[in-house]
């Protein structure tokens, strides 16, 4: 380790998903391990600011954008010393940044975390495997499983920024499990770009449910939560597992994108509506209590009312307990990219809205419908005299929260029993059982 770095403060910033802020903590275990002082996202001034940037769509590329002209004004007026760039927004447009923001200290993509250990001054370390620092509240974390997607999807960059699948050791996930527990971790959630694609380029066949078996046995981790799988050739043993495994949480988050066929097929998704039917038959036949979350796209090229319908009467019909959706947008060099946008900014928006109404009332009749409930609840925050925790059925950031107004004083990062006594579209209202 060199010894004759000088003790500086790095503040990293990080945009987009929940794979992104695994990469920032393993950047700030890279940093810590070097006897620098880092945080995540911190109001107090840093010496240098590291900004991981998300490309996936235009209005986080525009966000990462205007973040970056924020911080390099901020160097300008002498706030910050030094501003570097990583991430998917950079990889993706590397030599378009770099011609751009010439006065960044170093701009990288993606998969260039040793160069900017080094760059920045510090040693990197090969062998810091599951080393991170956590920037979520201490009681939960994310675990990627795998990098980058080989599905070609028509819509989506991901592949092109990310690269090819490549799952991580089973050993040095349970490693990496074994650590978070270690360090308090209670919930695991587990993430990738497509988790049910998890072992195929490894052990040559799909080895989620072999995993979650393992990951089932970390001691001290309680909740297992499943992030971002794929509809076609859904494993069978993964719901098998949920269903006998007490830790394994009873929550799908599955993006189906659209349901009618030809949209579909123009997606190149590999599903139908009827097999993306059938799908959801099969997980609440399984797993009766399972909640599931999906992601749709509204104003995919040449969408019309007709099949915008038939993806209401779709929601409408399946009733999701969780559901966040997008306007399309053309991305550069996927396939769709070369189909005419014909669908205006105008109606996409009021597709948009349509979507998210309708789903604001089916949110409303799932959550009333538990008034009356106990559930286990994990408490994940204190704001005055309120406690705000959650259910097995909800994820930190996008789900809903239980809000508790007890005589007590509680415990972060402990469960409770919670009765449910009032609701709302997006929160539920307890008191201790």
């Amino acid at each position: 380790m060199k010894t004759n770095i000088e003790k500086r403060k790095i503040n990293v910033i990080t945009m987009g998903c929940s794979k992104n802020l695994v990469d920032s903590e393993k950047l700030m275990g890279q940093l810590k391990y070097n006897n620098l002082e880092v945080s995540h996202e911190s109001d107090t001034q840093a010496d240098y600011v590291v900004i991981n940037t998300c490309g996936f769509i235009k209005d986080a590329k525009e966000e990462s954008i205007e973040a970056i002209l924020n911080l390099l004004d901020a160097k300008k007026a002498g706030l910050v010393k030094k501003v570097y760039v990583m991430g998917c927004l950079s990889e993706r447009y590397l030599n378009d940044l770099k011609s751009e923001f010439t006065d960044a200290d170093g701009i990288y993509g993606a998969h260039n975390l040793e160069e900017i250990v080094n760059d920045i001054g510090a040693d990197y370390k090969k062998d810091l495997i599951g080393e991170r620092v956590i920037s979520t509240p201490s009681h939960y974390a994310y675990l990627k499983i795998s990098e980058g997607c080989d599905r070609t999807c028509a819509f989506c960059a991901i592949p092109l920024i990310r690269g090819k699948h490549i799952s991580l050791s089973m050993e040095d996930i349970i490693t990496e499990a074994e650590k978070l527990s270690a360090n308090g971790v209670k919930e695991i959630m587990l993430i990738a770009q497509d988790l049910t694609y998890y072992g195929l380029d490894l052990y040559g066949k799909k080895m989620l449910g072999k995993l979650l078996e393992k990951l089932s046995e970390v001691k001290g981790i309680e909740w297992i939560r499943l992030h971002y799988t794929y509809p076609t050739q859904f494993p069978d043993d993964v719901l098998q597992l949920m269903k006998d495994k007490s830790n394994i949480c009873h929550y799908m988050d599955i993006p189906l994108q659209h349901i009618n066929d030809r949209i579909l097929t123009s997606m190149k998704r590999g599903h139908t509506g009827a097999t993306t039917r059938n799908l959801l038959k099969k997980f609440r036949e399984f797993v009766a209590d399972i909640n599931i979350r999906t992601t749709l796209i509204v104003g995919y090229p040449g969408e019309t009312e007709e099949e915008f319908q038939e993806l209401l009467d779709f929601v409408a019909e399946s009733k999701f307990d969780r559901l966040g959706a997008f306007t399309y947008s053309p991305e550069e060099n996927t396939s769709a990219f070369k189909l005419e946008d014909n669908v205006s900014e105008e109606v996409k928006v009021d597709r948009l809205n349509r979507l998210m109404d309708l789903q604001t009332q089916i949110s409303l009749e799932k959550n009333e419908s538990r008034i009356g409930n106990i559930y286990k609840v994990i408490i994940d925050r204190k704001e005055g005299n309120q406690y705000f925790g959650r259910t097995e059925y909800d994820s930190p950031e996008v789900d809903n929260e239980v809000i508790i107004t007890p005589e007590r004083e509680l415990k972060i990062g402990e469960f409770y029993q919670v009765k449910i006594v009032g609701a709302d579209s997006f929160d539920l209202i307890g008191e201790l059982s």
